[in-house]
C-alpha cells in the first residue's frame, strides 16, 4: 500500500461519528516519516468537496487542518455532484464520484456499477476519443438526475 493511501485510511479512520477530526500537518507529518507537503497532497486529493468533504485549515503556531464530511441529504448530495461536473469527465473521476455515493448509501452497488458501464470506455469507443469525456460528464449527469 503506497504512503498517501496509508495517510489517507488513518485520516479516513480518524473522522469521528459526528464526521470531523482536526489534525496537526507537522505531528501528522512526523507519524508517517514524511514531508507536510505529503499531508497536504493526502488532503488535496482525497478530501475535496468533490469526493464529499470541507477543509478548513489555519496556519503557525497551533495550527491545524478541519476535515468535516458534508451533511447533506441523498437529493442535495446528487445535485451538488452534477452541477459540480464541469462539461468533461475522465473515468477515474466517475468511479470516485460512484465510490463515494455508495459509501454514504445514497445509491446501491448495483445502481453504480450501471453508470460505470454506461460511462466505461468500452461503452463510449465508437465515440471520437476527443468527444468521450465531454459525452461521459452528460450520460453521469442524467443518469444521477434520474436517480432522484
Amino acid at each position: 500500500m503506497k504512503l498517501s493511501d496509508v495517510i489517507a485510511e488513518f485520516i479516513s479512520e480518524s473522522l469521528s461519528e459526528n464526521g470531523e477530526c482536526e489534525i496537526g500537518r507537522n505531528e501528522l507529518a512526523l507519524k508517517f516519516g514524511c514531508a507536510p507537503s505529503q499531508i497536504t497532497y493526502v488532503i488535496t486529493t482525497r478530501f475535496s468537496p468533490n469526493q464529499g468533504y470541507i477543509v478548513t485549515s489555519r496556519r503557525g503556531g497551533g495550527g491545524y487542518v478541519r476535515i468535516a464530511r458534508m451533511c447533506c441529504d441523498r437529493r442535495q448530495t446528487i445535485m451538488h455532484i452534477v452541477n459540480s461536473i464541469d462539461g468533461d469527465m475522465d473515468s477515474n473521476t466517475a468511479d470516485i464520484f460512484l465510490k463515494n455515493m455508495t459509501g454514504y448509501d445514497y445509491m446501491t452497488k448495483d445502481e453504480a456499477k450501471m453508470i460505470s458501464a454506461a460511462v466505461s470506455e468500452s461503452s463510449l469507443r465508437s465515440i471520437p476519443p476527443k468527444m468521450r469525456p465531454f459525452v461521459r460528464a452528460d450520460i453521469f449527469k442524467n443518469m444521477l438526475i434520474s436517480l432522484l
